[in-house]
């Protein structure tokens, strides 16, 4: 091998990024350097010229790859030797290079497949890292869901009845049934059903059951939810869409622990835990009479409130390589990663659809794209109008001010002496900071 390919390739490694592997080096390297380039994820394999025999390079490469198989090797060939070049790429090479060397073009090669290597690296570290929530199922590292993972703690041991609220789409269901998971109950069944997606007669048979003959149709016994979730849990998802004629015979059921199915004049013990959620605010319902406040407080025993997804940004990432890997096991292919420009594109986003909708842009630009490391630019297709950036420091505060100095100035009715005690600055400063921020006292005054 001559010496100023090799220096030349040092040279383009920038000390450190990589090792050169020689065809005349093979067993030494490989033996006493194969922890070292595995750690630093790049191979350069330097074939010998067309004729020089190239079995050791081969060898390098294939050995490079058991030991490590992330590891992005790059073959240097000699000028015109494609053939071995497609048999390296074959063989499981990232890339190759053709002699004479230059150092700026191969450089570019080299940053590219350590970029490549990192982003894997990263990826793999973030789909395998045992997040900080003690649930399963719950991906979390945000203090606002890791609060809602230690109030679950406390709360599956009991049997008192629980409502979850939070917007469509930020995973209700999923944290009932980390409930039942943590609870006494784990071993019986976990039973959901909405409540806003069927007729009422059909879902008062879903929930309760009813008798064969109890109405048109009705051919054969059917035992109903409550029935079938004997010993376990049962989810009521969208709770506040439901009638109020069942709405007075599920209060009848939580109260006496019985349920009669339709067209039965028995009525059948259950024991079950009852779970409820809504996106809805049951407060507002109970004031426009379209929610009873006695059944409100019988599931309102404790409430849990869901952040919504912009809310808890922290988690994007973690949750992202979880829908990733989870896609690539679904399709039996190799998983794909984010490029570090689309991942700032997710967690800056707009979510107005919550992990549902974050799940659907990972799930289509997985199908969209034709790399193993998806853009920026299909992210910013998906995300179309909901694109966004997060406000910087300096823009965040100045908003806090604007609005704090309007909220003063509201409450005093523009009386600026009475606002500047109240913000307990004097005067003069507070006047600068009225002009800074373009507020007018005039306009608060009452006329």
């Amino acid at each position: 091998m001559e010496l100023r390919i090799i220096l030349l390739l040092a040279a383009t490694l920038n000390a450190g990024v990589g090792w050169i592997i020689t065809a005349s080096k093979v067993p030494d390297i490989v033996i006493t350097l194969g922890s070292l380039y595995v750690f630093q994820g790049l191979a350069l394999a330097v074939l010998p010229n067309p004729g020089g025999g190239t079995s050791e390079g081969f060898r390098a490469l294939e050995e490079i790859l058991v030991q490590a198989p992330n590891t992005k090797v790059i073959v240097v060939t000699g000028h015109n030797d494609r053939s071995n070049a497609v048999r390296a790429i074959g063989l499981g090479a990232y890339d190759f290079y053709e002699k004479p060397i230059e150092p700026e073009l191969l450089n570019l090669v080299v940053e590219r497949a350590t970029r490549l290597y990192g982003l894997e690296q990263e990826n793999r570290r973030l789909a395998t890292q045992e997040t900080l929530s003690p649930l399963d199922g719950i991906i979390a590292v945000s203090p606002e869901m890791l609060k809602v993972c230690r109030t679950i703690e406390k709360l599956a041991p009991t049997d008192v009845s629980t409502l979850i609220l939070g917007e469509s789409g930020t995973g209700k269901e999923l944290l009932a049934k980390a409930i039942h998971a943590a609870s006494p109950r784990h071993n019986q069944p976990f039973t959901a059903i909405n409540c806003s997606a069927m007729a009422e007669n059909l879902l008062e048979s879903e929930l309760f059951g009813h008798e064969k003959g109890a109405f048109t149709g009705a051919t054969r016994q059917h035992k109903g939810l409550f029935q079938a979730a004997e010993g376990g849990t049962l989810l009521l998802d969208e709770i506040g869409d439901m009638p109020m004629r069942l709405q007075v015979k599920l209060l009848r059921v939580l109260q006496e622990n019985q349920v009669r199915p339709v067209g039965s004049t028995d009525a059948v013990a259950v024991d079950v835990r009852v779970i409820s959620a809504t996106h809805r605010d049951l407060n507002e319902l109970m004031g426009e009479d379209q929610f009873r406040e006695d059944l409100y407080y019988r599931l309102n025993v404790v409430n849990i409130k869901l952040p919504t997804l912009d809310e808890r940004r922290e988690d994007i990432p973690l949750l992202v390589a979880n829908f990733l890997q989870t896609i690539a096991k679904e399709a039996g292919q190799e998983r794909k990663v984010y490029a570090p420009e689309a991942v700032e594109m997710l967690v800056t986003a707009e979510w107005p659809g919550n992990i549902r909708q974050l799940y659907n842009v990972v799930r289509q630009n997985v199908a969209l794209s034709r790399s193993p490391v998806i853009s920026g630019e299909l992210v910013q297709q998906s995300l179309g109008e909901h694109a966004g950036k997060l406000m910087s420091f300096s823009d965040a505060r100045d908003e806090f001010t604007r609005n704090y100095l309007s909220q003063i100035l509201q409450i005093t009715m523009g009386n600026v002496s009475q606002a500047a005690r109240l913000a307990k600055r004097n005067r003069t400063d507070f006047y600068k900071l009225l002009a800074r921020h373009d507020l007018n006292p005039d306009q608060f005054k009452t006329r």
